[in-house]
């Protein structure tokens, strides 16, 4: 988990102080990012107990996990998480991580693997995956289904060459991971949903 360097903050020393007096009770203190206007949100959150992150989102698991890490799993669960990912702001606002550098802890800790290129294609277009099988030369492809032409492109190309063409690459959860994401339905349950 990346702590807030409060040195990196964006804002006054005095506004540093209203920030670790607002979670002095909470048992890890969020991650807040070097970009946040600190001193504009400090106003708000003094207007409205909503723009804190709450305290419970800052107790960890069982496995030693906060909130947020069990999120991540979630989504990473779906096959739409990836490695270019846009990282919502509610990892930070309401879970209080740094969801793009602890996505990298999740992997050391062995929750989440990286896919390779041959696994990432099937995060390519159908129309992509024809071009680089007409590059390479291969014919009859044209009536193939999605799943047809990645296993072609697969078989056409190496991993080294095809990870040379595009940098994309999908998360998926391993058993220990999901494990984890068993073990605590109630974060997700508690979580505002939304179709992926």
């Amino acid at each position: 988990m990346k702590h807030t360097d409060f040195s990196q903050l964006n804002g006054s020393p005095a506004d540093v102080e209203r920030l670790k007096q607002l979670y002095a009770q909470h048992e890890h203190m969020p991650y807040v990012s070097p970009q946040r206007d600190l001193a504009l949100w400090l106003d708000k959150a003094a207007m409205t107990s909503g723009e804190a992150v709450p305290k419970r989102n800052m107790q960890k698991t069982e496995e030693g996990y906060l909130p947020g890490h069990i999120i991540i799993l979630w989504r990473v669960q779906f096959g739409t998480y990836d490695n270019q990912t846009v990282i919502s702001k509610y990892f930070e606002y309401d879970y209080g991580i740094d969801a793009k550098a602890d996505i990298e802890n999740l992997i050391e800790d062995g929750l989440v693997d990286v896919m390779t290129a041959k696994e990432s294609l099937i995060y390519m277009t159908a129309p992509l995956l024809k071009k680089w099988l007409k590059d390479k030369e291969v014919a009859g492809y044209s009536k193939f289904k999605k799943d047809e032409l990645v296993a072609a492109v697969q078989t056409a190309y190496t991993e080294e060459e095809i990870g040379q063409k595009f940098a994309l690459r999908g998360y998926r959860l391993t058993e220990k991971g999901e494990q984890v994401l068993a073990n605590n339905q109630y974060v997700i349950d508690k979580h505002p949903k939304k179709k992926f």
